[in-house]
Protein backbone atom coordinates (compact mmCIF):
# COMPACT_ATOMS: atom_id res chain seq x y z
CA UNK A 1 0.00 0.00 0.00
CA UNK A 2 1.37 3.39 -0.97
CA UNK A 3 1.57 5.75 2.03
CA UNK A 4 -0.87 8.65 1.89
CA UNK A 5 0.91 11.98 1.89
CA UNK A 6 0.22 14.59 4.51
CA UNK A 7 -0.59 18.17 3.44
CA UNK A 8 2.36 20.18 2.19
CA UNK A 9 2.00 22.70 5.00
CA UNK A 10 2.74 20.10 7.71
CA UNK A 11 5.58 21.63 9.78
CA UNK A 12 8.92 19.80 9.91
CA UNK A 13 9.65 17.57 12.87
CA UNK A 14 13.22 18.02 14.03
CA UNK A 15 14.80 15.07 15.76
CA UNK A 16 15.49 15.18 19.47
CA UNK A 17 18.60 13.73 21.09
CA UNK A 18 18.96 11.78 24.30
CA UNK A 19 19.90 13.55 27.50
CA UNK A 20 22.91 11.23 27.63
CA UNK A 21 24.22 12.97 24.50
CA UNK A 22 23.90 16.37 26.19
CA UNK A 23 25.34 14.98 29.43
CA UNK A 24 28.54 14.39 27.47
CA UNK A 25 28.61 18.16 26.94
CA UNK A 26 27.56 19.03 30.48
CA UNK A 27 30.35 16.93 31.97
CA UNK A 28 32.84 19.28 30.32
CA UNK A 29 30.86 22.39 31.32
CA UNK A 30 30.82 21.38 35.00
CA UNK A 31 34.60 21.59 35.03
CA UNK A 32 34.54 24.94 33.24
CA UNK A 33 31.56 26.95 34.50
CA UNK A 34 30.85 27.99 38.09
CA UNK A 35 28.02 25.78 39.42
CA UNK A 36 25.58 28.68 39.83
CA UNK A 37 26.22 29.90 36.29
CA UNK A 38 25.67 26.45 34.80
CA UNK A 39 22.51 26.02 36.88
CA UNK A 40 21.18 29.28 35.43
CA UNK A 41 21.97 28.10 31.89
CA UNK A 42 20.07 24.86 32.46
CA UNK A 43 17.12 26.70 33.98
CA UNK A 44 16.89 29.14 31.07
CA UNK A 45 16.91 26.31 28.52
CA UNK A 46 14.40 24.12 30.34
CA UNK A 47 17.03 21.44 30.89
CA UNK A 48 17.11 21.66 34.67
CA UNK A 49 14.05 19.40 35.00
CA UNK A 50 15.39 17.00 32.38
CA UNK A 51 18.59 16.44 34.35
CA UNK A 52 16.74 14.18 36.80
CA UNK A 53 15.20 12.05 34.03
CA UNK A 54 17.69 9.56 32.53
CA UNK A 55 15.50 9.02 29.46
CA UNK A 56 14.69 12.69 28.88
CA UNK A 57 14.89 14.06 25.34
CA UNK A 58 16.46 17.36 24.31
CA UNK A 59 15.19 19.47 21.41
CA UNK A 60 17.04 21.36 18.70
CA UNK A 61 15.92 24.68 20.20
CA UNK A 62 17.28 23.74 23.63
CA UNK A 63 20.68 22.80 22.21
CA UNK A 64 20.87 26.04 20.22
CA UNK A 65 19.87 28.10 23.25
CA UNK A 66 22.35 26.36 25.57
CA UNK A 67 25.17 26.83 23.06
CA UNK A 68 24.40 30.54 22.74
CA UNK A 69 24.10 31.10 26.49
CA UNK A 70 27.33 29.28 27.31
CA UNK A 71 29.37 30.80 24.47
CA UNK A 72 28.37 34.32 25.50
CA UNK A 73 28.34 33.69 29.26
CA UNK A 74 31.83 32.17 29.37
CA UNK A 75 33.40 34.28 26.63
CA UNK A 76 34.62 31.05 25.03
CA UNK A 77 32.99 30.13 21.72
CA UNK A 78 34.08 26.50 22.12
CA UNK A 79 32.93 26.45 25.76
CA UNK A 80 35.96 24.92 27.46
CA UNK A 81 36.02 21.90 25.16
CA UNK A 82 39.61 22.51 24.05
CA UNK A 83 42.94 23.26 25.69
CA UNK A 84 42.53 27.01 25.39
CA UNK A 85 39.46 29.26 25.06
CA UNK A 86 38.30 30.59 21.71
CA UNK A 87 37.56 34.19 22.66
CA UNK A 88 34.46 36.01 21.46
CA UNK A 89 34.90 37.02 17.84
CA UNK A 90 37.09 34.05 16.97
CA UNK A 91 34.45 32.34 14.84
CA UNK A 92 33.73 35.63 13.07
CA UNK A 93 37.39 35.88 12.06
CA UNK A 94 37.29 32.25 10.92
CA UNK A 95 34.22 32.84 8.73
CA UNK A 96 35.69 36.05 7.31
CA UNK A 97 38.81 34.13 6.34
CA UNK A 98 37.13 31.17 4.66
CA UNK A 99 34.55 33.18 2.73
CA UNK A 100 37.37 34.88 0.83
CA UNK A 101 38.84 31.58 -0.43
CA UNK A 102 39.02 30.70 -4.12
CA UNK A 103 37.32 27.31 -3.69
CA UNK A 104 35.81 25.03 -1.07
CA UNK A 105 39.05 23.07 -0.75
CA UNK A 106 40.97 26.32 -0.18
CA UNK A 107 38.38 27.36 2.43
CA UNK A 108 38.78 24.06 4.29
CA UNK A 109 42.55 24.52 4.23
CA UNK A 110 42.08 27.95 5.84
CA UNK A 111 39.77 26.30 8.37
CA UNK A 112 42.54 23.88 9.41
CA UNK A 113 45.15 26.67 9.49
CA UNK A 114 42.96 28.76 11.81
CA UNK A 115 42.58 25.94 14.33
CA UNK A 116 46.22 24.91 14.13
CA UNK A 117 47.18 28.41 15.26
CA UNK A 118 44.98 28.05 18.34
CA UNK A 119 44.95 24.45 19.49
CA UNK A 120 47.73 23.02 21.65
CA UNK A 121 46.65 19.42 22.12
CA UNK A 122 45.41 18.59 18.59
CA UNK A 123 46.07 19.64 15.02
CA UNK A 124 43.82 19.54 11.95
CA UNK A 125 44.90 18.08 8.63
CA UNK A 126 43.34 18.23 5.16
CA UNK A 127 44.33 15.61 2.64
CA UNK A 128 43.18 14.19 -0.66
CA UNK A 129 42.96 10.40 -0.61
CA UNK A 130 41.69 8.78 -3.79
CA UNK A 131 38.24 10.23 -4.43
CA UNK A 132 37.90 11.82 -1.00
CA UNK A 133 38.81 15.08 0.66
CA UNK A 134 39.37 14.29 4.33
CA UNK A 135 39.59 16.68 7.30
CA UNK A 136 41.02 15.01 10.41
CA UNK A 137 41.66 15.91 14.05
CA UNK A 138 45.06 14.48 14.99
CA UNK A 139 46.22 14.42 18.63
CA UNK A 140 49.53 15.96 19.61
CA UNK A 141 51.26 13.54 21.91
CA UNK A 142 49.01 11.73 24.39
CA UNK A 143 46.09 14.16 24.24
CA UNK A 144 42.81 12.60 25.43
CA UNK A 145 39.91 13.25 23.03
CA UNK A 146 36.87 15.04 24.41
CA UNK A 147 33.91 13.41 22.68
CA UNK A 148 31.59 16.40 22.47
CA UNK A 149 34.42 18.76 21.52
CA UNK A 150 35.57 16.55 18.64
CA UNK A 151 32.01 16.10 17.41
CA UNK A 152 31.34 19.85 17.57
CA UNK A 153 34.52 20.80 15.70
CA UNK A 154 33.76 18.35 12.88
CA UNK A 155 30.17 19.58 12.82
CA UNK A 156 31.43 23.16 12.57
CA UNK A 157 33.66 22.21 9.63
CA UNK A 158 30.73 20.55 7.85
CA UNK A 159 28.41 23.44 8.72
CA UNK A 160 30.77 26.12 7.41
CA UNK A 161 31.52 24.13 4.25
CA UNK A 162 27.79 23.70 3.60
CA UNK A 163 27.13 27.39 4.26
CA UNK A 164 29.86 28.38 1.82
CA UNK A 165 28.47 26.04 -0.84
CA UNK A 166 24.91 27.29 -0.33
CA UNK A 167 23.55 23.81 0.44
CA UNK A 168 24.12 21.03 2.93
CA UNK A 169 26.94 18.95 1.51
CA UNK A 170 26.80 15.16 1.58
CA UNK A 171 29.59 13.42 3.46
CA UNK A 172 31.21 10.17 2.39
CA UNK A 173 32.06 9.07 5.90
CA UNK A 174 32.43 10.26 9.48
CA UNK A 175 34.87 8.64 11.89
CA UNK A 176 35.44 9.13 15.61
CA UNK A 177 38.53 8.12 17.54
CA UNK A 178 36.51 7.17 20.64
CA UNK A 179 34.58 3.95 21.19
CA UNK A 180 30.92 3.69 20.26
CA UNK A 181 28.94 5.37 23.08
CA UNK A 182 25.61 4.18 24.41
CA UNK A 183 23.88 7.11 22.68
CA UNK A 184 25.38 6.40 19.24
CA UNK A 185 21.90 6.55 17.68
CA UNK A 186 22.02 10.33 18.15
CA UNK A 187 24.97 10.88 15.81
CA UNK A 188 23.11 10.33 12.49
CA UNK A 189 20.89 13.24 13.49
CA UNK A 190 23.98 15.44 13.19
CA UNK A 191 25.96 13.86 10.36
CA UNK A 192 24.51 12.76 6.98
CA UNK A 193 26.86 9.81 6.40
CA UNK A 194 27.91 6.37 7.59
CA UNK A 195 29.48 6.81 11.04
CA UNK A 196 32.26 4.64 12.47
CA UNK A 197 33.76 4.60 15.93
CA UNK A 198 37.14 3.52 17.35
CA UNK A 199 38.94 4.94 14.30
CA UNK A 200 42.61 6.06 14.22
CA UNK A 201 41.42 9.68 14.47
CA UNK A 202 38.22 11.69 14.20
CA UNK A 203 37.48 12.88 10.66
CA UNK A 204 34.94 13.79 8.02
CA UNK A 205 35.36 13.16 4.32
CA UNK A 206 33.50 14.40 1.28
CA UNK A 207 33.83 13.79 -2.44
CA UNK A 208 37.05 15.24 -3.76
CA UNK A 209 35.18 16.89 -6.64
CA UNK A 210 33.31 19.11 -4.18
CA UNK A 211 36.60 20.82 -3.33
CA UNK A 212 36.41 22.71 -6.62
CA UNK A 213 33.11 24.38 -5.72
CA UNK A 214 33.25 28.20 -5.70
CA UNK A 215 32.48 29.98 -2.45
CA UNK A 216 30.79 33.34 -2.26
CA UNK A 217 29.15 34.75 0.85
CA UNK A 218 28.51 38.38 1.68
CA UNK A 219 29.27 40.17 4.93
CA UNK A 220 25.54 40.30 5.72
CA UNK A 221 25.16 36.57 5.12
CA UNK A 222 28.09 35.90 7.40
CA UNK A 223 26.61 38.01 10.18
CA UNK A 224 23.30 36.15 9.91
CA UNK A 225 25.08 32.78 9.98
CA UNK A 226 26.97 33.76 13.15
CA UNK A 227 23.93 35.20 14.91
CA UNK A 228 21.93 32.03 14.29
CA UNK A 229 24.76 29.64 15.18
CA UNK A 230 24.48 26.77 15.62
CA UNK A 231 20.85 26.64 14.44
CA UNK A 232 21.65 26.29 10.75
CA UNK A 233 24.14 23.45 11.07
CA UNK A 234 23.92 21.49 14.30
CA UNK A 235 21.28 18.99 13.03
CA UNK A 236 21.42 17.57 9.52
CA UNK A 237 18.63 17.89 6.98
CA UNK A 238 20.35 15.71 4.40
CA UNK A 239 18.73 12.36 3.70
CA UNK A 240 20.51 10.70 0.79
CA UNK A 241 23.34 9.00 2.66
CA UNK A 242 21.62 8.40 5.99
CA UNK A 243 19.22 5.45 5.76
CA UNK A 244 17.58 6.02 9.18
CA UNK A 245 16.81 9.63 8.19
CA UNK A 246 15.44 8.58 4.80
CA UNK A 247 13.18 6.08 6.52
CA UNK A 248 12.12 8.66 9.10
CA UNK A 249 11.13 11.08 6.31
CA UNK A 250 9.16 8.33 4.55
CA UNK A 251 7.22 7.66 7.74
CA UNK A 252 6.63 11.38 8.24
CA UNK A 253 5.04 11.62 4.80
CA UNK A 254 2.63 8.78 5.54
CA UNK A 255 -0.86 9.17 6.97
CA UNK A 256 -0.51 8.58 10.73
CA UNK A 257 2.64 6.59 10.02
CA UNK A 258 0.73 3.55 8.79
CA UNK A 259 3.73 2.33 6.76
CA UNK A 260 4.88 -1.20 7.59
CA UNK A 261 8.30 -2.72 7.00
CA UNK A 262 7.32 -4.11 3.60
CA UNK A 263 5.95 -0.75 2.42
CA UNK A 264 9.13 1.01 3.54
CA UNK A 265 11.42 -1.52 1.87
CA UNK A 266 9.59 -1.20 -1.46
CA UNK A 267 9.69 2.59 -1.31
CA UNK A 268 13.45 2.43 -0.75
CA UNK A 269 13.96 -0.21 -3.49
CA UNK A 270 15.17 -2.76 -0.94
CA UNK A 271 13.97 -6.15 0.22
CA UNK A 272 12.61 -6.26 3.78
CA UNK A 273 15.51 -8.51 4.81
CA UNK A 274 18.08 -6.08 3.33
CA UNK A 275 16.42 -3.11 5.04
CA UNK A 276 16.43 -4.91 8.38
CA UNK A 277 20.07 -5.90 7.96
CA UNK A 278 21.22 -2.41 7.02
CA UNK A 279 19.33 -0.82 9.90
CA UNK A 280 20.79 -3.37 12.30
CA UNK A 281 24.28 -2.50 11.04
CA UNK A 282 23.56 1.11 11.98
CA UNK A 283 22.43 0.10 15.46
CA UNK A 284 18.71 0.66 14.98
CA UNK A 285 15.53 -0.97 13.69
CA UNK A 286 12.37 -0.09 11.79
CA UNK A 287 10.36 0.01 15.02
CA UNK A 288 12.99 2.15 16.79
CA UNK A 289 12.84 4.74 14.00
CA UNK A 290 9.05 4.71 13.96
CA UNK A 291 8.88 5.13 17.73
CA UNK A 292 11.51 7.88 17.60
CA UNK A 293 9.46 9.86 15.09
CA UNK A 294 6.28 9.37 17.12
CA UNK A 295 8.13 10.58 20.21
CA UNK A 296 9.49 13.68 18.46
CA UNK A 297 6.11 14.62 16.97
CA UNK A 298 4.58 14.30 20.43
CA UNK A 299 7.33 16.43 21.98
CA UNK A 300 6.87 19.08 19.28
CA UNK A 301 3.11 19.24 19.83
CA UNK A 302 3.37 19.20 23.62
CA UNK A 303 5.90 22.04 23.45
CA UNK A 304 3.71 24.16 21.20
CA UNK A 305 0.55 23.51 23.18
CA UNK A 306 -2.95 23.94 21.74
CA UNK A 307 -3.48 20.27 20.92
CA UNK A 308 -5.13 17.80 23.29
CA UNK A 309 -3.41 14.60 24.39
CA UNK A 310 -6.14 12.66 22.59
CA UNK A 311 -5.46 14.58 19.38
CA UNK A 312 -1.71 13.97 19.62
CA UNK A 313 -2.17 10.26 20.31
CA UNK A 314 -4.47 9.90 17.30
CA UNK A 315 -2.10 11.83 15.03
CA UNK A 316 0.78 9.47 15.75
CA UNK A 317 -1.26 6.31 15.37
CA UNK A 318 -2.21 5.21 18.89
CA UNK A 319 -5.57 3.54 19.42
CA UNK A 320 -6.04 5.19 22.81
CA UNK A 321 -4.63 7.92 25.04
CA UNK A 322 -3.71 5.24 27.60
CA UNK A 323 -1.47 3.49 25.08
CA UNK A 324 0.12 6.82 24.20
CA UNK A 325 0.76 7.56 27.90
CA UNK A 326 2.53 4.24 28.40
CA UNK A 327 4.65 4.62 25.28
CA UNK A 328 5.64 8.23 26.02
CA UNK A 329 6.69 7.34 29.56
CA UNK A 330 8.76 4.45 28.18
CA UNK A 331 10.45 6.84 25.74
CA UNK A 332 11.11 9.77 28.06
CA UNK A 333 10.59 8.62 31.65
CA UNK A 334 7.60 10.92 32.21
CA UNK A 335 3.96 11.01 31.11
CA UNK A 336 2.82 13.45 28.39
CA UNK A 337 0.91 15.47 30.98
CA UNK A 338 3.95 15.77 33.25
CA UNK A 339 6.13 16.74 30.29
CA UNK A 340 3.71 19.53 29.34
CA UNK A 341 3.53 20.78 32.96
CA UNK A 342 7.36 20.92 33.19
CA UNK A 343 7.39 23.30 30.23
CA UNK A 344 5.35 25.91 32.06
Amino acid sequence: MTPALVPAQTPPVLSTVSFAFVEDWLSALRAYCPPQQLAEFLEQTGLAAAASQPRARVTHDQIVRLYQLVAVGTGDEMMGLWSRPIRSGGLKILCASVRGASSLAAALYRFTTFWNLLLDDHRLTLEETGEALRLSIVPRGAAVPQRFGQMLLLKLAHGIASWLAGRELPLREVGFVFARPGFAEDYPILFPAPIRFAQPCSSISLDRALGALPVARSEAEMQDFLIRAPRDWIFTGYREHALPLRLRELLLLSDRMNVNLGDAARALNLTPRTLMRRLEAEGTSFQDIKDGLRRDIAIRDLTRGGKSLEGISQDIGFASVANFHRAFKRWTGVTPGAYRRDLR
